[in-house]
């Protein structure tokens, strides 16, 4: 049964501690909209995505005020447009057309952003997935809620070396098309290794062709409170802290679950997952690399990061999996480097390197992610370094993602502000060394080994 001293606890993360319930995302499929005709693709998808969100935001705002728990974003998903777009798009122009008419609905029905401008490619591409990647650059540039995603590899497929060239060239075009506001497009833009079908967290949401016509999925936060737990427990030994972890993401993933089947029931839309992420925010004490520092570093990338953030992850998912009976999405631990004060205050202090994140992400839910480096950095560069996190993923049987912003015009030491949710980063210097043959050979890497269980 529920006390009054677990309410009280409850109130007081909420308060104190920044917890939140850092997204609703509403999964809506677009493949009822499918048609040969461009403008009647258009007209179906805006219509469905207007008519399905219509009561989102509002429905987010009651639950917020019913039970005191902050909502941060409401968004919506849909499925990867270079499906949907297939048969009435013929070039990279038709495509951003429909990026114009997600961006149109998603200011119709209010939410902060929209997901789905996606192509999953991992191991060959079609002229329509071909296209809608071209077309990125324009997209990013000319829209404002829209996010983008593109798998270029898996563990089952191997990697799409072709689609990992060209996103190293498409983040550079998009960072060059978005100049006049830092390369913002960038932040829009994730490239993916075994992308779920049901990540509710951007810019990396997209509503998979495996899932119902409409889902609603949620993303839990709170560092912040997780972090003001391990205070508590300064000093004791592994066990404690674990248990400790254990518990607390237990009680933040509780509130997740009450949101997401409150808002399940009000729309009578059916609940799909639960992600688990602890995702930071730029806001001081809602840091996942202050929990690092809690559990015993100086600083984050210090000797034993790697260490601390594996058992950190691991206990995280150890606790939210007894809170709810749907896990999915990425689940763990959050490492974006302009949305946490804790990894920016580790760059600038030199204790954290690009080298050290990567080693950071083979035991963590994403990968490099907000990382703003210099804005004269090749594209093959980029692509060596979605081809490094890449292979992490595909290796270790889990989701890894790159989110690069080459700063056009800006320099190492310089720093870079995106604003709101996307904080500031310092722009951090990149290995110069070039791996240009390596990344234009062509083809595909091929699965490794632990991948044939079939």
């Amino acid at each position: 049964m529920i006390n009054i001293y677990e309410v009280n606890e409850t109130n007081n993360m909420i308060e104190h501690e920044n917890l939140d319930v850092r997204t609703i995302t509403l999964g809506i499929s677009l493949l009822s909209c499918i048609s040969s005709d461009l403008e009647s693709l258009k007209k179906n998808i805006y219509e469905k995505i207007t008519s399905v969100a219509r009561d989102l935001v509002a429905t987010g705002k009651a639950i917020e005020n019913d039970f005191g728990i902050p909502i941060v974003n409401k968004r919506i998903s849909v499925t990867p447009i270079a499906l949907v777009g297939a048969a009435a798009c013929h070039s990279p122009e038709d495509f951003a057309q429909i990026a114009g008419v997600l961006d149109r609905a998603a200011k119709e029905v209010g939410v902060n952003f929209i997901g789905g401008y996606s192509a999953l490619v991992s191991k060959g591409m079609t002229e329509a997935e071909k296209n809608l990647i071209l077309s990125i650059p324009e997209a990013m540039a000319n829209t404002e809620r829209v996010c983008s995603s593109v798998n270029v590899g898996s563990t089952k497929t191997g990697l799409n070396m072709d689609a990992v060239n060209l996103m190293g060239r498409v983040v550079k075009q998009t960072a060059e098309a978005t100049k006049d506001d830092d390369s913002l497009g960038c932040a829009k833009l994730v490239v993916f290794c075994n992308a779920p079908d049901d990540n509710p967290f951007m810019a990396g949401a997209f509503h998979g062709v495996t899932e119902a016509d409409a889902v609603i999925n949620v993303g839990v936060s709170g560092p912040g409170v997780v972090k003001v737990a391990l205070e508590k427990v300064r000093g004791e030994n592994f066990e404690v802290l674990c248990e400790t972890i254990k518990k607390t993401a237990f009680k933040i993933t509780r509130v997740g679950q009450l949101v997401a089947q409150e808002a399940s029931r009000r729309l009578n839309i059916p609940f799909g997952i639960i992600d688990l992420s602890l995702a930071p925010t730029p806001a001081v004490g809602d840091s996942v690399a202050e929990i690092l520092q809690e559990i015993g570093l100086e600083r984050v990338g210090a000797p034993g990061t790697t260490a601390a953030l594996a058992l950190l992850n691991d206990q995280v998912k150890k606790g939210g999996v007894m809170a709810s009976s749907y896990v999915g999405g990425l689940s763990g631990a959050f490492i974006p480097v302009s949305e946490d004060q804790g990894m920016i205050d580790a760059v600038n202090a030199g204790a954290l390197t690009l080298e050290k994140l990567e080693a950071m992400t083979c035991v963590c839910s994403v990968g490099l992610d907000m990382i703003a480096v210099p804005g004269d950095t090749k594209e093959t560069t980029i692509a060596g370094i979605i081809a490094d996190e890449a292979a992490i993923g595909m290796i270790n049987q889990k989701t890894t993602a790159v989110r690069i912003i080459p700063v056009i015009g800006k320099g190492v030491g310089e720093v870079v502000e995106f604003g709101g949710l996307l904080g500031y980063a310092p722009i951090m210097p990149i290995n110069s060394f070039s791996c240009e043959r390596f990344v234009t050979r062509g083809g595909r890497i091929p699965a490794p080994i632990h991948s044939f269980k079939n």
